[in-house]
């Protein structure tokens, strides 16, 4: 049994899609998460800036006595998480692998479209697992840099005209290449399902990075021996690097539960 916290950090308010799904199927897990509200989004930064803050995340993130970390960023996953795990003894989960693994099992044409930042689609990361898994299966990745700067304003709502015409066009190249499940390869990506599921129809499976890699690092923390104790009640800390406020308000509309006065703002360059 091991009651130390697990750490999750992200470029802004996409990671709490995970938080959400390891609050519901970690109940008794405390949580530290961080989102470098400061510096989103990454998805455009180069991969040298783009490790230069991940580890400036992850060193944040253990001042605290972690005893896991999951990357709930795809761009970070796609970019910096082999030289994370190689810098780090703790347990560190990202994003890609999982999510390969589940679009896989649910795709029928093995005809599959990838959304993801710039950056994630320039890593080639998805593509490289998804074809190590299933060399016959077909990739078609779509780059979709106003998404995470769209959600992070709140504009993530069906019947916001402007998210919707955005999604129709990042999309329907997707749906022209006839794909039967689509990776959501940024966190952020989940609060956009309702509108993305309205544009790709009920054919398309979606599969989200965040909530697989949550049950990912379930499974590492069951077969390691880490979870703590079933009969307690985990709790979370919400850190952010610039207003808390305006975390606050988002991720009190995402998580359905009030988070006001439950963030505080610390200084990432510390770090």
């Amino acid at each position: 049994m091991d009651t130390r916290p697990i750490g999750v950090f992200d470029s802004g308010l996409g990671g709490l899609t995970a938080v959400r799904v390891l609050r519901r199927i970690l109940p008794e897990e405390d949580l530290v998460y961080f989102g470098d509200t400061a510096r989103v989004p990454y998805g455009g930064r180069s991969r040298e800036t783009l490790l230069k803050y991940a580890r400036q995340d992850l060193r944040f993130l253990r001042s605290f006595d972690l005893k896991a970390v999951l990357i709930a960023c795809g761009t970070v996953s796609t970019t910096s998480l082999d030289v994370l795990q190689e810098e780090n003894e703790l347990p560190i989960v990202g994003v890609v692998e999982p999510t390969c693994r589940r679009c896989l099992a649910v795709t029928k044409n093995r005809r599959v479209g990838m959304i993801a930042t710039l950056a994630s689609v320039r890593s080639g990361a998805y593509e490289a697992a998804l074809r190590r898994l299933d060399p016959g299966v077909e990739v078609f990745c779509q780059p979709c840099p106003l998404f995470v700067p769209l959600v992070e304003n709140g504009r993530f709502r069906p019947g916001d005209a402007v998210i919707e015409t955005v999604a129709r066009e990042y999309l329907t190249p997707l749906l022209e290449r006839g794909i039967d499940a689509l990776i959501l390869g940024c966190t952020h990506y989940p609060l956009l399902e309702e509108v993305i599921s309205s544009v790709c129809g009920s054919g398309v499976a979606l599969v989200s990075a965040g909530e697989e890699s949550a049950f990912e690092l379930k499974r590492l923390l069951t077969a390691q021996g880490l979870r703590a104790p079933a009969d307690r009640r985990g709790g979370a800390e919400f850190c952010v690097s610039d207003r808390a406020e305006d975390f606050e308000d988002v991720a009190s509309l995402f998580l359905q539960e009030d988070v006001h006065h439950m963030a505080r703002r610390i200084d990432i360059d510390q770090y």
